[in-house]
């Protein structure tokens, strides 16, 4: 399957010129929530499933590029938004109400404020937020 370009203008720069990337490390984190879904939670339905995570990734800041979902015969559901930024994935396991989010972000997108707004808008229950850097030490 093939890849997309980002959207925007493309910069030219000079073949030896430094990469952006070269002289200011973007800082990469990997954020997880894990939580117990509770019987208002509306991961059941793909529809209401990726409008909450789009408002989630637009409340912190983030940019939704495109999504993709694949329902399970039992019902799990696995979405995934490509941010700008990065991504986002939510895999759901309905026979053990459990759902995890996977958020990876390189660049301004305030993570604390999606995973917050993810847990609302889902009403998760017993949820365990983590953050880890990913990437060297400099960024």
């Amino acid at each position: 399957m093939p890849g997309k370009l980002a959207p925007g203008p493309q910069p030219t720069r000079h073949p030896y010129a430094p990469s952006p990337a070269a002289t200011a490390p973007v800082p990469k984190q990997l954020w997880t929530v894990d939580a117990a879904l509770t019987p208002g939670s509306p991961v059941s339905d793909i529809t209401e499933l990726t409008a909450s995570a789009t408002a989630a990734v637009q409340a912190g800041g983030g940019t939704v590029l495109d999504t993709s979902h694949v329902i399970f015969p039992n019902g799990a559901v696995t979405l995934v938004l490509i941010l700008a930024e990065s991504h986002l994935a939510i895999h759901t396991w309905p026979e053990e109400d459990l759902i995890a989010v996977d958020l990876f972000s390189c660049g301004s997108i305030a993570a604390d404020r999606v995973a917050g707004e993810l847990i609302k808008s889902l009403r998760l229950a017993g949820r365990q937020v983590r953050r880890m850097d990913r990437g060297s030490a400099g960024g």
